[in-house]
């Protein structure tokens, strides 16, 4: 039995993942590890700590960065949250290289 197309936010949801392994090599092998099929048991805890170590932002290691990381990692094993993250990772993509172009200013 062939396996559906993907669909429009899971394609874009797949690319944001791409581009974040690639953007930061330091998180690209750690982030294919947990990404991987068959890897839920693992990636669910992690998702949920991350979650909760962003709303400790204010803290010097944890920060707001685990919350969006958290919540990508949480769409990959629950797919109505995909739509939401993929376009919250473009938003937050497109705030950091504006932030990034005024901050070298």
């Amino acid at each position: 039995m062939p396996e559906p197309s993907p669909t429009r936010h899971q394609r874009r949801f797949d690319r944001q993942i791409s581009r974040l392994e690639s953007g930061v090599p330091v998180l690209g092998g750690a982030l294919r590890t947990v990404t991987a099929p068959g890897r839920a048991v693992i990636r669910l805890p992690v998702a949920v700590l991350f979650i909760l170590g962003g709303f400790a932002g204010f803290l010097p290691f944890v920060g707001f960065w685990m919350l969006p990381l958290g919540l990508l990692l949480l769409a990959i094993d629950l797919p109505r949250l995909r739509p939401f993250v993929g376009a919250l990772a473009i938003r937050l993509r497109a705030w950091l290289r504006s932030w990034l172009r005024s901050w070298r200013r």
